[in-house]
């Protein structure tokens, strides 16, 4: 099954996608850049193991992006506040002030919510899974997805102007 599968192929679709994913996980890039390369490592190591008949390649290697994040976590040298997590374009030299400021309210503001809906927003807006793909890899109903991220992005959108009005 997986001599089926382009390596280059999916190295090039897949990586922006786990990328984004990890940045909007750990939000920095360095940490994001080395969890990527584990995931793309592990796939490759294990692609014996994948079959195409239980789920598409993509699914896989987030199930594989996912267990490596959550190995992140629990690493000793990994216990970090979500005060010191940044997003990502956070503190570029270039970057303005206005989209500072937005990263940083962006930031106050994800840091409120569970891991879990975090982890909803960073495979839909960091990876760009639909919520189909996100609904297999969280064992939720794809509406159950869909109706979360509506309320998700509801609530940090309610949140973000009542911020702005004080």
């Amino acid at each position: 099954m997986a001599s089926e599968v382009d390596w280059q192929e999916l190295y090039r679709t897949l990586l922006p996608k786990v990328f984004h994913y990890f940045s909007y996980r750990v939000g920095d890039t360095q940490a994001a850049e080395d969890l990527t390369a584990i995931t793309f490592e592990r796939a490759w190591r294990h692609r014996g193991r994948y079959r195409k008949d239980l789920g598409k390649f993509q699914a896989w290697v987030f199930g594989i992006a996912n267990k490596v994040f959550l190995e992140h976590l629990r690493s000793p040298k990994n216990d970090v506040s979500l005060d010191e997590v940044r997003l990502p374009g956070e503190g570029l030299v270039d970057a303005g002030t206005e989209a500072r400021d937005d990263f940083e309210r962006l930031s106050l503001l994800l840091g409120q919510i569970p891991d879990e809906d975090r982890q909803l927003l960073a495979l839909k807006y960091g990876a760009e899974l639909t919520n189909r793909a996100i609904a297999k890899l969280t064992r939720m109903s794809e509406s159950n997805v869909g109706t979360r991220l509506h309320r998700l992005v509801l609530k940090l959108r309610s949140q973000w102007e009542q911020d702005y009005e004080r």
